[in-house]
């Protein structure tokens, strides 16, 4: 299996440090360099491409964010930053993931996981020697960064461009619900063009009908109801 190169670009040593050591427990990443300024990888990116760029923001003499806006190829760009209000210009700047220091080993692997997904020539799965379970995600919403408990997802609907996130109270976020379902694990089943549930917050089905825990009623599509049925 191809390995995914990547670059560590952050001024603090102890930051560096923490994400060597966490690419080292992933076999399917290859370091390539670990920078200390936006000038060393700049220098390393005019010889050579990469498949992930972990780039710290407030760095001197040039930010993370300026060194992207600089850039006419783009890795796959993972934030890794202390600072939560740089995350909108960010995710404006198309970067994979955006992660708040401290973050742990199983976080980093989340948007690892993202960088895969977008890569089609890696079809199997990366791991540590123990999968570890994703419990959450984090979603722009309202120019916020918002950290959605997976098991309080009772379902998700399409809006357009965007899909309506429920979990007793709606969130709604700019993004599709194919891209937001490939995100999510398999306790998560597409019922409809639509409509995506929680397949634990199944509670009966009725006839074309999902009915949840919370009495929400939603269609199943002709074209799913083989894979609902197939689930049960």
């Amino acid at each position: 299996m191809k390995s995914l190169q990547c670059i560590i670009v952050d001024d603090e040593p102890i930051a560096r440090q923490i994400l060597e050591n966490y690419i080292k427990e992933i076999p399917n990443l290859e370091l390539i360099a670990s920078c200390k300024n936006a000038f060393e990888v700049m220098a390393i990116l005019q010889e050579q491409t990469v498949d992930i760029l972990f780039l710290d923001i407030n760095m001197p003499k040039l930010s993370g964010i300026s060194l992207l806006k600089t850039l006419q190829q783009k890795p796959n760009v993972i934030i890794t930053t202390a600072y939560p209000e740089y995350a909108v210009e960010g995710f404006e700047l198309s970067v994979t993931d955006y992660l708040l220091k401290p973050f742990s080993l199983e976080r980093f692997l989340q948007a690892v996981m993202k960088v895969q997904h977008k890569t089609e020539d890696l079809k199997a799965p990366i791991t540590l020697s123990k999968e570890p379970s994703v419990n959450a995600l984090f979603v722009k919403s309202d120019k916020k960064i918002v950290k959605i408990n997976l098991d309080d997802i009772s379902h998700i609907e399409a809006y357009g461009n965007y899909i309506k996130i429920y979990t007793g109270k709606m969130i709604l976020t700019p993004q599709s619900l194919t891209d937001f379902l490939a995100k999510l694990p398999d306790t998560f089943l597409r019922i409809h063009k639509s409509f995506v549930i929680n397949f634990s917050q199944l509670k009966l089905i009725d006839g074309n009908q999902i009915v949840l825990q919370n009495d929400i009623k939603l269609p199943i599509g002709k074209s799913y109801r083989k894979a609902v049925l197939g689930k049960i």
